[in-house]
């Protein structure tokens, strides 16, 4: 199992310049790749770049840059010349977020998203290959047939480093991760359960091939008080299960219930979206947070990460403050 860090993206307030040392420490220590995320704040474009700029042997994943926020063609340009740059170093991560973001911050349709990725990632590939684009898709229409009449099918001048650059895909429900497993080179989950992963997704394991990447992140603290730290994360899980999304459409909320948490989905989001956040964390499940995170001393993180190991991740992705909790597991995993 190979083991990455997660920087995510800058919480509101602080410098995205604070997870991009911690990615440099987690490339000192030896880890395999460093993952940069956005949602409304920070982009993950600008930060990989900063990155890349400033190491030499890390990989640099995307995960996620946002679909609706680019056209295919410019995150091909975007793969291409950030792969070019970091000598190879490259990972494009890839997702749709949820309809909140792509109508509300992107003001994008929702759409179908399943058949959009789909189109999405078959132009990417199509652009890296410099491949003439002509695509004629239901979501995407190159060149516009709509139009001025005046585009024509170019492809890219740029000279890409790879043009099998990989390409992961976050995705959630079964059917997005059924997908996932047929067209991408690596899923990113989130939430993941090592005692329950496999049975959620049962159906999609089985399309599983050699060299598919299973990569999902592991929020972890290195705390000699496991409440306290449980205590720290329920705040973002009761994010994520209560307010991302409404009472009708939350994918999280529906992750959440396929795990078993029926009744406890539904009191987070019914508190979170009814204002009272600190409720819906204290509603948070101690066992889910056991389950999904890595919390506690040294020892205790090595007992999980045994779980990890056996649960079909091929990588672990470490979330992490803590300059800490990160050299802890580079002693524990590498």
């Amino acid at each position: 199992m190979h083991i990455g860090f997660s920087m995510g993206y800058a919480p509101p307030g602080t410098n995205p310049l604070e997870p991009i040392a911690l990615a440099q420490e987690a490339e000192r220590l030896g880890y395999d790749s460093a993952w940069a995320s956005e949602a409304w704040g920070t982009d993950c474009v600008t930060v990989l770049s900063w990155l890349g700029a400033t190491t030499t042997t890390i990989k640099l994943g995307s995960a996620i840059m946002q679909i609706p926020g680019r056209t295919p063609a410019n995150t091909a340009m975007t793969a291409a010349t950030l792969d070019l740059l970091s000598g190879g170093r490259f990972v494009l991560g890839l997702g749709t977020s949820g309809p909140q973001v792509v109508e509300g911050w992107h003001g994008q349709p929702w759409g179908k998203p399943l058949p959009k990725t789909r189109e999405y990632v078959e132009i990417v590939r199509t652009v890296l290959r410099r491949e003439v684009l002509e695509y004629h898709g239901e979501h995407y229409d190159v060149p516009l047939r709509s139009g001025s009449g005046l585009g024509k099918p170019l492809k890219l001048m740029a000279r890409p480093l790879r043009a099998d650059i990989p390409i992961y895909l976050a995705a959630i429900s079964p059917r997005a991760v059924g997908q996932t497993f047929e067209i991408a080179d690596g899923w990113l989950p989130i939430f993941w359960s090592p005692e329950k992963a496999r049975s959620v997704f049962a159906s999609a394991f089985e399309r599983a091939r050699p060299g598919f990447d299973i990569s999902p992140t592991a929020p972890a603290l290195l705390t000699d008080d496991v409440q306290a730290g449980r205590d720290a994360l329920k705040p973002y899980y009761a994010l994520y299960v209560g307010g991302m999304g409404s009472r009708g459409k939350n994918f999280y909320n529906d992750l959440f219930r396929r795990y078993g948490y029926e009744e406890e989905a539904r009191a987070i989001q019914e508190l979170y979206l009814d204002g009272r956040k600190r409720d819906a964390a204290v509603a948070v499940p101690d066992g889910f947070v056991d389950e999904v995170a890595l919390v506690g001393p040294k020892e205790r993180i090595a007992e999980r990460l045994a779980a990890w190991r056996e649960s079909g991740a091929t990588s672990l992705l470490v979330s992490t403050p803590q300059v800490e909790a990160l050299r802890a597991i580079a002693e524990l995993a590498l």
